[in-house]
């Protein structure tokens, strides 16, 4: 019995930080954006560009900047190697949406009712249309380290969040002294400490060390600055050597206005391919063979940065670029295991993160403190053999072990069926079915009367006419006594009946004896179906058959005696 008390009932709990220190116009902060841009403030959309003319000398710069506290230009670096890389988007929107779209399970901090009550509550939260594009930005941080989501609250009867929206990195920094704890710049200019249970701060460090140097752009961007050289210089060789070289040739003592006119031809040559010109002026096409015999290399230099993109990002190179590997599926499945362990380990510092700054708020604000809370958990669940497992149940069930079905419908994955459903029913038993229908169009075998039911037959009992067994009915339920005048008040019926129980084991252990031995001795059930053709003839039913002779010789007179009763009155 569930005896927890709404949490509609009681005002909600004092709100404390996460080291207990109240909060003091918590309602105020906690509905409203605190850290939205603006147009004059220090947090504004505008930003910077720093990958135009981008150098090895200025991404140095840049890289060592935000080791020291100024992270803007790597963080705008880091957004727009996203925008103009189509590889280095393709692979980490890959890596991002791969997570934000496993399924989210929440465990109760136990089984009691009060721990389960908490872990449905963050359960009813969590189904909502929004929450695989929230995951898509908090994801975020994969690239530059760490991510920041603002929670705007709705505090009604239900104290949960509203909204959670994703704020530029740019608007915060990591304080000077540790580099590890995460301050919102101030419109001062003064960076302030987060407020409690108002932020989401993700963060995915690629490799140990300070959050901000753990970013898989700030390794991403040196082979970004090198393919967009490789890139450049490709463009730039395909201008010159990728069209032949149009020379004019003139006489000497050509006027300038046919010297003007092969000019205006040769333009049109590499605009229009066609031009006229007089028949005494020549135009030559001139290939450079030599120099464009190797436009390759700046191919492969491009894509072997992208094979190194997609083993930073993905942890291989198979699920980017199709190629031939020379060993069959099973690098395809090396490699898409190595993906699983990337896939797993971001989805256990999501989950960790959405314990801490999701869940344990939730259930805070609504149910109260609690030393242990429940636990939002991201990721694909352990594979289960269903086929061993229901071989296991069906050999424990032979073998007279109980399974319970809750067991059962967790290894199966099938729910409970709610009132009212429509239910699938077991097929019939062969055998059963049958001798119920013979497959000749036939009525159903009707099954002989036992054996024991003969002594009756020969007493009249079988052929009794209905007509008196009917009146014996009537007569025997149209009174509830018999008075046979000393004051006893109970029937012959009734007298019959208290005889018969007091010696029913006697009666009953002959007839039952056959079944109990045949059951004994059978190793399954279609031993003891077959040994029931013969077992009729083996029960002793002498002293059962002759009780029944006698309450039915009872029955007849007391029934008797009713009617010329009712007759004379």
């Amino acid at each position: 019995m569930n005896d927890l008390v709404p949490y509609q009932a009681a005002p909600p709990p004092p709100l404390v930080d996460s080291r207990g220190v109240p909060l003091r116009s918590a309602a105020d902060v906690l509905t409203r954006e605190i850290s939205a841009a603006s147009v004059t403030g220090i947090r504004n959309i505008n930003a910077g560009h720093p990958a135009q003319g981008l150098t090895p000398q200025r991404l140095a710069q840049i890289l060592r900047a935000a080791e020291m506290g100024d992270a803007t230009a790597y963080l705008e670096l880091a957004e727009e190697m996203e925008e103009k890389d189509l590889h280095y988007q393709s692979i980490m929107g890959t890596r991002k949406r791969a997570v934000a779209q496993l399924p989210i399970e929440v465990e109760a901090a136990s089984d009691s009712s009060e721990d389960e009550a908490d872990a449905q509550l963050i359960r009813d939260w969590l189904k909502r249309l929004t929450l695989q594009a929230e995951l898509f930005d908090i994801l975020d941080a994969i690239g530059k380290g760490f991510s920041a989501t603002e929670i705007i609250w709705e505090l009604g009867e239900q104290w949960l969040p509203r909204q959670l929206k994703m704020r530029d990195p740019r608007f915060f920094e990591f304080d000077r002294v540790t580099g590890e704890q995460l301050l919102l710049r101030g419109d001062g200019g003064v960076p302030t400490p987060l407020h409690s249970y108002k932020y989401i701060v993700h963060l995915a460090p690629a490799k140990s060390g300070l959050p901000i140097r753990g970013g898989l752009a700030r390794a991403a961007a040196w082979g970004y600055l090198f393919k967009n050289y490789s890139i450049k210089d490709w463009v730039a060789f395909l201008e010159v050597y990728g069209l032949p070289l149009r020379v004019g040739k003139y006489a000497p003592g050509t006027s300038e206005a046919d010297i003007r006119l092969l000019e205006r031809a040769i333009a049109q040559i590499g605009s229009d391919a066609g031009a006229v010109v007089p028949q005494s002026m020549l135009i030559e096409f001139i290939t450079a063979g030599g120099a464009a015999a190797n436009p390759d290399m700046f191919q492969k230099l491009c894509t072997y940065f992208d094979d190194q993109l997609s083993k930073a990002v993905l942890g291989q190179t198979s699920s980017a670029d199709a190629k031939a590997g020379g060993l069959g599926s099973g690098q395809a499945n090396l490699h898409g295991e190595v993906r699983h362990d990337i896939e797993t380990a971001d989805a256990v510092q999501l989950s960790a993160t959405l314990t801490r700054d999701l869940g344990v708020p939730i259930v805070m604000f609504n149910r109260g403190a609690r030393r242990r809370y429940p636990l939002i958990l991201v990721g694909r669940p352990d594979p289960v053999d269903v086929q061993g497992a229901l071989k296991s149940i069906d050999a424990a069930l032979k073998a007279g072990v109980p399974v319970a079905v809750s067991l059962f419908r967790k290894l199966t994955g099938l729910a409970a069926p709610e009132p009212g459903d429509e239910l699938l029913q077991p097929p019939a038993d062969p055998a059963r079915q049958a001798t119920q229908n013979p497959g000749d169009g036939s009525s159903p075998a009707e099954t002989p009367p036992p054996a024991f039911l003969d002594p009756l037959k020969r007493r009249g009992g079988a052929n009794r006419p209905a007509r008196e067994t009917a009146i014996a009915a009537v007569a025997i339920s149209a009174t509830d006594t018999f008075d046979n005048g000393d004051g006893d008040s109970a029937d012959a019926v009734d007298r019959a009946i208290d005889d018969a129980m007091e010696d029913w084991e006697a009666m009953l252990g002959p007839v039952v004896a056959p079944l109990s031995a045949l059951v004994e001795g059978s190793a399954d059930l279609g031993e003891v179906r077959a040994g029931l053709v013969n077992l009729i003839g083996q029960m002793d039913d002498t002293a059962l058959v002759e009780m029944l002779a006698r309450a039915r010789f009872a029955a007849r007179l007391q029934g008797d005696a009713l009617i010329q009763d009712e007759m004379r009155s």
